[in-house]
């Protein structure tokens, strides 16, 4: 009796231990470990949540801050996801604070990332009536932003490609084409055109330099002739100064030989004038002899009133 009583405290005592075991694990679960975190909830509506899964990391500024504990679809609309996170307590979740769903491009593992702008809000503490947590908004995601601009390119090359076919249009090719062989031609041209500038321009180059050295010699020839012309302009500087002279010389003789020659004019002049008095009057009287002889009448009966000359 005495052994079968022992082995009874003995199970007692180990159901004891295990109750209490039992006990404290479910206090530290359902105490401490709520003590630790907050729980919050979130709604998807616009963002795609492929990848996520319970457990997937929640993150604020790169740093992992909790994690996912629960998601499911809402009865109401379906195409709202309710998601439940954990964070630790000292995570400043504010009421600002949205949350973005961004995934790794090597894994797909979707993760949730906090983001709040500046400046942060008051703390995010308010619960719903029929909520059992603060709700954190759903914010825009960069996918969502990088999704809507490949639609506009999207659109902008559906647009070019429709620009296309009209500008490639069968009367619009023939047109293009004949562009093309404009062009061709054109730089056919061009290439040859080319070729002769490149050829005027070596002439040009090469008529510079036969230039230059003309130039050269001329400046040489005319440094050797200004030295053998400098006695010659010497001697006719000299030259010079002695015809000045000469000449000087020779203006007062003419004038004193002018005044000479006009004295002796004036004395002439006088003797000129009665010389030709003289002449005059035997011209007439050699007329009136020249008119008588004409007529023998006159000569021997004496000349007429008509043949008569002033004062006869």
């Amino acid at each position: 009796m005495e052994a079968d009583a022992k082995y009874t405290y003995v199970g007692l005592a180990v159901l004891a231990l295990i109750a209490a075991l039992i006990g404290g694990l479910v206090w530290l679960k359902s105490v401490g470990g709520r003590n630790e975190f907050n729980y919050y909830t979130i709604y998807f509506e616009r963002q795609p949540l492929d990848g996520l899964q319970i457990g997937a990391d929640v993150l604020m500024r790169g740093i992992k801050v909790g994690r996912v504990e629960d998601y499911a679809l809402t009865a109401a609309n379906i195409n709202r996801v309710r998601v439940v996170i954990r964070v630790d307590r000292r995570t400043p979740v504010k009421t600002n604070t949205v949350a973005v769903v961004t995934r790794s491009f090597v894994t797909g593992i979707a993760k949730i990332d906090l983001q709040t702008p500046d400046p942060p809000g008051p703390t995010l503490t308010a619960i719903h009536d029929d909520e059992p947590y603060p709700v954190i908004t759903e914010g825009t995601s960069n996918l969502d932003e990088i999704a809507n601009r490949l639609n506009m390119v999207g659109e902008t090359a559906v647009k070019t490609l429709e620009s296309l076919n009209e500008v490639l249009r069968p009367e619009n090719r023939a047109a293009v084409d004949q562009t093309l062989a404009n062009l061709r031609d054109l730089t056919a041209g061009l290439n040859k055109r080319v070729g002769e500038l490149d050829r005027t321009l070596a002439a040009i180059t090469r008529a510079a330099d036969q230039v230059g050295q003309a130039s050269i010699r001329i400046a040489g020839a005319a440094d050797t002739t200004s030295q053998e012309l400098r006695p010659a302009l010497q001697q006719a500087e000299r030259t010079m100064k002695d015809i000045s002279g000469a000449t000087i010389a020779l203006e007062r003789h003419a004038a004193q030989l002018t005044q000479s020659v006009g004295t002796s004019v004036l004395a002439s002049g006088d003797q000129l004038t009665a010389a030709i008095g003289e002449l005059k009057a035997t011209g007439d009287a050699m007329n009136r002899l020249l008119d008588r002889l004409q007529d023998p009448r006159a000569a021997l009966l004496g000349p007429t009133p008509q043949q008569l000359g002033p004062g006869e």
